[in-house]
């Protein structure tokens, strides 16, 4: 696959045999048929990075093949957004006249967001200076003559140049209702979208009816705590970082919900704290024993639940899991099928082309349990 075609006419081939692969993965615990979310067969990612190759008086941004390492040049690149389609010829011209910005870069990130909001990190070689930010002042006042909501930042070793903000406000709608994101450079956020939205709606759904309240670990900026607060009384959310942290109290206040509490805390550390192993001075003024959490949410990263907090998770009635590694999801369900039946499967398209999967799973306790 070149980076400018994307092979759409073999979208469908590609998602049946995820479909399939995690059939497989299922099946030694009685799983129920998988529910299957598409993915826009093109101008799905709102994240991209380029590296940036200089060749004499030109510049252009290039990606390079995982197998041969070959050097590709991207001029367009239909898995981002539209958005990012627009602005990387327009950014790319204008740096390229520009010596002060374009002497030693060697990266461009992008994050744009369905609300027409983007934000451009420029990586360097050399600190950006007072020269680089006038430089790059024109420039961004320039982009957004032509029309963008652009944020610029300049970055290099253990230096950040910030010429107005570091995030972008995505407006998600979501159930009926439409839901405010504060997103952070270079900070965790959904890759895809449109999938995002189809994940937070799968979530509300299989949680509609639920009792009590609902504790999260690994909750990011509050992408499903704020999605999935009305279904619950209350909902505790854990998040180790720190920027994470600060848009979903944000987010949180925004979106005007009242009823979700974020801690800045590992899931490891939350796990040892409820039971009863450490104190942390983070959990003054909260009252664990006051929530009565029936449903946990977990959105671990690739690696996975640890065998402490896997032992955690199944003292709970209700456990929903989204993962981004069946394989890791596959080897914790050795232990949660323990104790609990698969009751809702799904999987979520978020990397088309690719070999990636998400996949959202319901768990109940066995009655036995």
């Amino acid at each position: 696959m070149t980076p400018e075609i994307l092979p759409v006419e073999h979208y469908d081939d590609q998602l049946d045999k995820k479909v399939r692969h995690l059939n497989v993965l299922m099946a030694p615990f009685n799983a129920p048929n998988i529910a299957i979310f598409r993915s826009p067969a093109s101008h799905y990612r709102m994240r991209a990075e380029f590296r940036i190759w200089h060749d004499g008086d030109d510049l252009y941004h290039v990606i390079f093949d995982q197998q041969t390492h070959q050097r590709i040049r991207v001029n367009q690149f239909p898995a981002a957004s539209t958005l990012i389609n627009r602005l990387m010829p327009e950014l790319i011209e204008r740096i390229r006249q520009h010596s002060v910005l374009r002497r030693k870069l060697f990266q461009i990130d992008y994050l744009s967001t369905l609300s027409d909001q983007i934000v451009v990190t420029l990586l360097y070689h050399r600190q950006p200076d007072e020269e680089w930010k006038t430089a790059a002042m024109i420039l961004r006042d320039a982009l957004r003559e032509a029309g963008f909501q652009l944020q610029l930042i300049g970055r290099a070793n253990k230096t950040k140049i910030c010429l107005d903000r570091d995030y972008v406000d995505e407006v998600l709608p979501v159930a009926g209702r439409h839901l405010i994101y504060r997103q952070v450079e270079n900070s965790f956020t959904q890759p895809n979208a449109s999938v995002n939205i189809l994940m937070l709606e799968w979530a509300l759904e299989v949680t509609k009816n639920s009792r009590g309240d609902l504790l999260e670990l690994y909750c990011g900026n509050g992408n499903f705590s704020l999605a999935l607060a009305p279904n619950f009384r209350r909902v505790l959310a854990t998040e180790i970082a720190k920027p994470s942290v600060a848009a979903a109290q944000f987010n949180i206040s925004v979106n005007q919900i009242n009823n979700v509490q974020i801690i800045r805390m590992a899931a490891e550390e939350f796990t040892a704290a409820i039971n009863g192993e450490r104190v942390f001075k983070r959990l003054q003024g909260i009252e664990l024993k006051s929530y009565e959490c029936e449903t946990i949410f977990v959105d671990p990263p690739r690696s996975g639940l640890d065998e402490a907090t896997v032992k955690m998770v199944q003292g709970y009635a209700r456990i929903l899991y989204i993962s981004c590694n069946p394989q890791t999801l596959f080897e914790n369900l050795k232990v949660l099928s323990q104790t609990h039946e698969i009751t809702r499967l799904a999987l979520f398209d978020q990397f088309p082309y690719t070999h990636h999967m998400e996949c959202g799973v319901l768990l109940e306790r066995k009655a036995k349990a």
